[in-house]
């Protein structure tokens, strides 16, 4: 038997331990979102959903200059607000959240974002993902924030065998030390939009393809 044959990773994970270190010689830990505080990442990742990461960063400049306290999105008016992050779509009802963020962390942390998964899931407009992108790229505090990139890619690595986002963070947070946890979602997220997408993976630059389960495999193409 071939050494590369005794080494290929086979359980999840050993594809899980052998991902990430797959995945740190191919990208740097990066949050695109641009952002130089824990609110600013707050209101950065509530108004990226259904939206791309370039769209935000086009939008929060001239909103981190207007608004630059949780007091000032407590206060906002909903129609200034409103128009300026109407691309971003979905804007009332992120103008909603983000008013109502700023009201909770006012009334409840004294203005502060708070620094725990239960504190953080209080705010109007965060889940779990949200907070775990928080705690890990806000504070350096672990966290496995997982979106549609990282359940695609860890299904089709075998790692897990589940799109539910609570159980792929639970599994992983399982195989993976704490202290990789925030990096190794970033670098699944940037392998995703980058080689894994959810259409036509390019499994030819995939430096996992010699031993991940979907490579070249036409039911990889269906996993979106």
């Amino acid at each position: 038997m071939s050494s590369s044959a005794v080494s290929r990773p086979r359980t999840p994970r050993q594809r899980a331990r052998a991902a990430v270190v797959a995945l740190q010689l191919q990208y740097p830990a990066h949050c695109a979102l641009h952002h130089q505080s824990p609110l600013e990442l707050l209101v950065a990742t509530i108004l990226s959903a259904q939206t791309t990461d370039q769209r935000v960063n086009l939008v929060t400049p001239p909103l981190f200059q207007r608004f630059r306290s949780a007091a000032d999105y407590a206060s906002a008016d909903p129609s200034e607000l409103e128009a300026l992050i109407h691309s971003t779509g979905f804007f009332r009802a992120k103008a909603r959240s983000l008013i109502g963020m700023g009201r909770a962390l006012r009334e409840d942390f004294s203005g502060e974002v708070p620094t725990s998964m239960e504190g953080l899931t209080r705010l109007p407009g965060v889940g779990r993902k949200t907070a775990n992108v928080i705690l890990g790229v806000g504070f350096g505090i672990p966290g496995f924030p997982v979106d549609t990139h990282v359940a695609r890619v860890t299904n089709r690595l075998g790692i897990v065998a589940t799109r539910d986002p609570v159980r792929i963070e639970s599994e992983v947070g399982r195989m993976v030390p704490a202290s990789e946890w925030t990096d190794f979602s970033l670098r699944l997220i940037a392998h995703g939009r980058s080689v894994c997408g959810a259409r036509r993976p390019r499994c030819q630059e995939c430096p996992m393809r010699a031993w991940c389960p979907s490579s070249e495999c036409p039911a990889a193409v269906t996993l979106g």
